[in-house]
C-alpha cells in the first residue's frame, strides 16, 4: 500500500512539477525574473498541495484511477466582442477546466466562452516586452507570500465543493466495455488540435515561405532603425509622450537609404505619416501623427497594393495559448488593435493547436518577421485573400489526444475504441460549461429567466465554498457585511471581473435597479447563464431520454429536416438510427418529442417556475428561442494504437513545427515501462471531446470527482 501510494505520488508531483520544466513551460516573451524561492517551513505536504492546485488551475490532468480531464472550452465569440473582453480577469463566471468544446458560432446552442485575460499576473510576465496599447492595467496588488496560505486553503475547500457529473445531469453511457485508467495532458503537446476548414482540409503548418510581391518593402526595414529610434517611435505611436513629430538623422544621405526609412516607419507604426527635411545641412526623417488617435485602429489604406486582397490569411501554430491570448500577442507585436484579426474558432489553452488566422492589410512579410521574435508560436501558410474568415465557417476540429500510462488491456482498448468509432458518444454538454464553483451557473440563468434579480445579484455576489482568489472572498465578505456596492468594490483589485463588474453596476444605477446594473457586465457573458441553464436542461433530458428508449430512434422523437425539425412517425421510424435523432434546448421557437420526455420536460421547467409554453422574457435578449442538437455524436477519421515507452519526458508524436524542422518521427519499443493510447479522431462543431473521451474511459470528468481521486492517498 505504501508502495502505490508513494508510486501514485510519484505520477502527480511529477505532472504538476512538469509545467516547471523548460520543455513544456510556456517560454517568455521577453526574460522573466528569477522565481522567488519557496519558504522552507511551508512543508512537503503544503508544497504538494500548492503543486497539484497548479496543476489542477494550468489544466494538466493526473489521477490515481481515472485520468483528470482538464481543458478547454472552445466556444467561439466574435472578434470584436472578444477584444472587448479580453482582460476579463481570471475571477470570472467559468473559465473551461474540464471540458473541451469544438469551435462554434455564437448561438442559443452555443455559449460564448470566456477567453483567458492577457492581463493576469502570467500574461503580464509574457508581455514584459510589449507595448501596452490600452495604457492600464490593474493589479492585483497581493504578495506571493500572502497567497500561499490562501492557495492551500482554497485547494482544500475545493476538494468538498463544486459540481460532479451527477449535478448537471451526465449519467449515461452508450457502450458496455470495461473502463480503465489513464492521464490525459500529463504534457500539453499530449494534445493536438488542428481545425477543419469550411473546405474540409485539416489546416497544417508546413510552408513558411512568403509569397512574393514586388510591392512589398525590402528586409531592410527591420534592421536600418536603431533601438533608440525605436522607442521613440513606439512612444509617440501610441501617444506616450507629448512629442507631436520623432527627427531621425539619415546619416548615410541616398535617396535608398531614405526610401528604407520611410517604409520602415509606415510599416511597423502604422499610424505615422512621414516626410523629409533639412536641417542646418543634415537630412531627417520626421515622423508625425497624420490623424490623432484614431490612426492606430484603422490600417492605412492608401500604402495597400490594390491589385492584392485585403486580407492576409495565415496558419497559427501556437503552443499553451488559447486563442484570444495569442491574437492580443500578436497585435501587440504588430502595434495594432486586436479586431483587426478573423479566426473561424477559438482553440484551448493547454494544448498545441493550429487554426487559420486572417488580419486586415498586414503584410504577409511583417507577419512572418513575428517567427524571429516569438517563442511557442509558429506562423505561415500566408496568403491574400479578399475577405476575412467568419465564426462557425469551420467543419470541425481533429484531435490527437495521447493518454499516458493506461492500466487497460489492448483487449479493452480495443472495445472502447470500436465502440467510440462505431456508436459515438452522448452528446452532453461538458463540465465547464456550469462554472467550477459553489454557485453553478445555471442556477444564476435560472433566476434571470424567473426575472428574480434580487437572487441574481445574491448568486453572483454572495460568499461561497470553493477555490476563489483572497481578493474576491474579502469581497464578497465586505458584501455580505454591508450590502455596499462601493465598498465591496474596493476590495478587488481586479475589476473587470464579472463581480466587479456588477458592484459597478450597482454603484451607478442603485440596489432598485439591478436589471440595469446587471447589463453592464458584456452581453455574451451575460447570455452564458441562460444558456447553462438551457445546457443543464438539455443534459437532463437526454439521460432520461436513453434510460427511458435507449439507444434507437422511437415513434415522437425528433429528427431535422435540413434546419426543420420534423417527427419520427411509426411508419418510417426504421429509415432513422439514434445518430439522426435531436432533442430541442428549451425555448419559445422549438418543438418537443411527442412521447413521455415533452411532459418530463414539462416537468423540470415547471419545477423551476418557468412556463415551457412562454419562454419569451421581458427584457428580449434573455428570451429564448431554442435550438436542436443531436443526442449521439459519431466522431470521424477515428485511429489509435497503444505505444510501449519509458521515458515519461519524450514526446509520442510529431508536431508540425517537429516536422519542418526535419525531426524523425519517435520509434517505440516493443516493450516499455508504460504504455500510453495515441487517439486521433474529428468532431463536428459545438461537441465536447471530453466527453468522447469519458466514454472510452468510463469515468467522471468533473474536477470534484477528479480531485477527490487525486487525494485519496491523504486519507
Amino acid at each position: 500500500m505504501f508502495n502505490c501510494r508513494r508510486g501514485w505520488f510519484f505520477r502527480v508531483t511529477r505532472a504538476a512539477t512538469s509545467l516547471q520544466r523548460p520543455e513544456q513551460r510556456p517560454r517568455p516573451l521577453a526574460t522573466r525574473p528569477a522565481p522567488r524561492p519557496r519558504s522552507q517551513a511551508l512543508g512537503s505536504l503544503k508544497c504538494f498541495l500548492g503543486a497539484l492546485k497548479m496543476e489542477i488551475t494550468e489544466m494538466t490532468g493526473v489521477s490515481l484511477k481515472r485520468g483528470s480531464l482538464a481543458v478547454e472550452d472552445n466556444d467561439s465569440v466574435a472578434p470584436a466582442e472578444a477584444a472587448k473582453r479580453q482582460k476579463v480577469s481570471e475571477c470570472c463566471l467559468t473559465k473551461g477546466q474540464d471540458g473541451l468544446e469544438n469551435d462554434s458560432p455564437p448561438s442559443s446552442e452555443n455559449v460564448p466562452g470566456l477567453p483567458e485575460a492577457v492581463h493576469t499576473k502570467e500574461g503580464k510576465k509574457d508581455s514584459a516586452a510589449q507595448l501596452d496599447i490600452e495604457g492600464e492595467e490593474e493589479e492585483d496588488g497581493l504578495s506571493e507570500e500572502g497567497d500561499e496560505e490562501e492557495e492551500a486553503e482554497s485547494f482544500a475547500d475545493m476538494m468538498k465543493h463544486g459540481l460532479t457529473e451527477l449535478d448537471v445531469g451526465i449519467t449515461k453511457f452508450v457502450s458496455s466495455h470495461q473502463g480503465f485508467s489513464g492521464i490525459l495532458k500529463e504534457r500539453y503537446s499530449d494534445f493536438v488540435v488542428h481545425e477543419i476548414g469550411k473546405d474540409g482540409r485539416i489546416s497544417h503548418l508546413d510552408d513558411l515561405s512568403v509569397p512574393v510581391d514586388d510591392e512589398d518593402p525590402s528586409e531592410d526595414v527591420f534592421t536600418v532603425l536603431t533601438d533608440e529610434e525605436k522607442q521613440r517611435l513606439e512612444e509617440l505611436q501610441l501617444f506616450k509622450n507629448k512629442e507631436t513629430s520623432v527627427a531621425i538623422e539619415v546619416v548615410e544621405d541616398t535617396k535608398e537609404k531614405r526610401t528604407v526609412i520611410h517604409q520602415a516607419i509606415k510599416s511597423l507604426y502604422p499610424g505615422l505619416e512621414t516626410k523629409t527635411e533639412d536641417r542646418e545641412g543634415k537630412k531627417y526623417i520626421v515622423a508625425y501623427h497624420a490623424a490623432g488617435q484614431k490612426a492606430l485602429a484603422n490600417p492605412r489604406k492608401h500604402s495597400w497594393p490594390k491589385s492584392r486582397g485585403s486580407y492576409c490569411h495565415f496558419v497559427l501554430y501556437k503552443e499553451n495559448k488559447d486563442t484570444m491570448d495569442a491574437i492580443n500577442v500578436l497585435s501587440k507585436y504588430l502595434r495594432v488593435k486586436p479586431n483587426i484579426f478573423s479566426y473561424m474558432g477559438t482553440k484551448d489553452k493547454r494544448a498545441i493547436t493550429v487554426q487559420e488566422i486572417a488580419v486586415l492589410k498586414i503584410t504577409a512579410q511583417r507577419l512572418a518577421h513575428l517567427n524571429k521574435c516569438l517563442m511557442n508560436f509558429k506562423l505561415g501558410n500566408f496568403s491574400y485573400q479578399k475577405s476575412p474568415l467568419k465564426l462557425g465557417e469551420l467543419q470541425g476540429n481533429h484531435f490527437t489526444v495521447v493518454l499516458r500510462n493506461i492500466t487497460g488491456t489492448d483487449d479493452q482498448v480495443q472495445q472502447a475504441m470500436n465502440s467510440l468509432k462505431e456508436i459515438g458518444f452522448i452528446n452532453y454538454y461538458g463540465m465547464q460549461r456550469f462554472g467550477t464553483t459553489a454557485v453553478p451557473t445555471y442556477e444564476v440563468g435560472r433566476a434571470i429567466l424567473q426575472n428574480s434579480w434580487a437572487e441574481v445579484m445574491d448568486l453572483i455576489l454572495k460568499p461561497r465554498s470553493g477555490a476563489e482568489k483572497g481578493y474576491l472572498v474579502r469581497c464578497r465578505e465586505e458584501w455580505a457585511k454591508t450590502k455596499d456596492p462601493a465598498a465591496a468594490l474596493r476590495k478587488l483589485p481586479v475589476k473587470r471581473c464579472v463581480e466587479g463588474q456588477l458592484l459597478r453596476g450597482l454603484s451607478k444605477y442603485g440596489m432598485k435597479n439591478i436589471v440595469s446594473a446587471f447589463g453592464i457586465i458584456p452581453r455574451n457573458n451575460r447570455l452564458m447563464y441562460i444558456h447553462s441553464y438551457q445546457s443543464y436542461v438539455w443534459n437532463n433530458m437526454v439521460s432520461k431520454r436513453i434510460e427511458e428508449y435507449g439507444l434507437k430512434p422511437v415513434p415522437g422523437d425528433l429528427a431535422l429536416k435540413g434546419a426543420t425539425a420534423t417527427y419520427i412517425e411509426e411508419d418510417d421510424v426504421h429509415s432513422y438510427s439514434i445518430h439522426d435523432v435531436v432533442m430541442p434546448l428549451p425555448g419559445f421557437d422549438v418543438i418537443y418529442p411527442k412521447h413521455k420526455i415533452s411532459e418530463a420536460y414539462r416537468e423540470m421547467l415547471t419545477a423551476d417556475n418557468l412556463d415551457i409554453d412562454n419562454m419569451r422574457h421581458k427584457i428580449r435578449d434573455y428570451s429564448l428561442s431554442g435550438a436542436y442538437r443531436k443526442i449521439i455524436i459519431r466522431p470521424q477519421n477515428v485511429s489509435w494504437e497503444v505505444v510501449a515507452y519509458d521515458d515519461p519526458k519524450i514526446p509520442l508524436f510529431n508536431t508540425d513545427v517537429d516536422n519542418l524542422e526535419g525531426k524523425p518521427p519517435p520509434v517505440f519499443a516493443s516493450e516499455g515501462k508504460y504504455r500510453a493510447l495515441k487517439m486521433d479522431f474529428s468532431l463536428p462543431p459545438s461537441t465536447y471531446a471530453t466527453m468522447a473521451i469519458r466514454e472510452v474511459l468510463k469515468m467522471d470528468t468533473s474536477i470534484k470527482n477528479q480531485t477527490q481521486l487525486n487525494t485519496t492517498w491523504l486519507r
